[in-house]
């Protein structure tokens, strides 16, 4: 069953670049007594979320800021130091958004976010959608519903919701 909104989100530990290496990251640390924006994709480097989905975050980000939003944080299923060069490429580091690695599919498999389409080689990865967390509660979820356009689960799709 997928989250909703309205529900708290699970405990989680993501993983991100730091300056000696790859650190761990409870998300409950990020999301307690702030107001985030989490952002997911498949992937880093993939088609749509490369050249239009973490770009929209960038686009948006001092909106977000101006609305309220403390922090926006990217998760994909991947390994930190992907996560890493991935926010150096896109300029989301340069940015401040967060890009944290969910390399076993644990926090994405716990919010009922998980697919898998063999033929394209993704294996237990991540649908995107963006969602607006309130101290750990899930308080706006927008869901893609057409894999591959991008549209709901953008940057201004947030902004225009918040």
């Amino acid at each position: 069953m997928s989250i909703s909104t309205g529900d708290k989100l699970p405990e989680a530990t993501l993983t991100r670049m730091g300056a000696e290496g790859p650190e761990a990251v409870n998300l409950s640390d990020l999301t307690k007594g702030r107001k985030v924006v989490i952002f997911a994709v498949p992937g880093a480097y993939t088609p749509t979320c490369h050249s239009a989905h973490v770009p929209s975050f960038i686009r948006t980000k001092d909106d977000l800021a101006a609305k309220g939003i403390d922090d926006v944080i990217c998760v994909s299923v991947n390994d930190p130091f992907v996560m890493g060069s991935w926010g150096k490429d896109t300029g989301a580091s340069d940015a401040g958004i967060a890009m944290l690695g969910d390399a076993e599919a644990t926090f994405t498999k716990a919010i009922g976010m998980d697919f898998s389409a063999p033929p394209a080689g993704l294996i237990d990865r991540s649908k995107r959608y963006a969602m607006v967390v309130d101290d750990g509660t899930v308080s706006i979820l927008q869901e893609e519903e057409n894999p591959g356009i991008c549209e709901v689960s953008a940057g201004e799709g947030i902004l225009a919701s918040l």
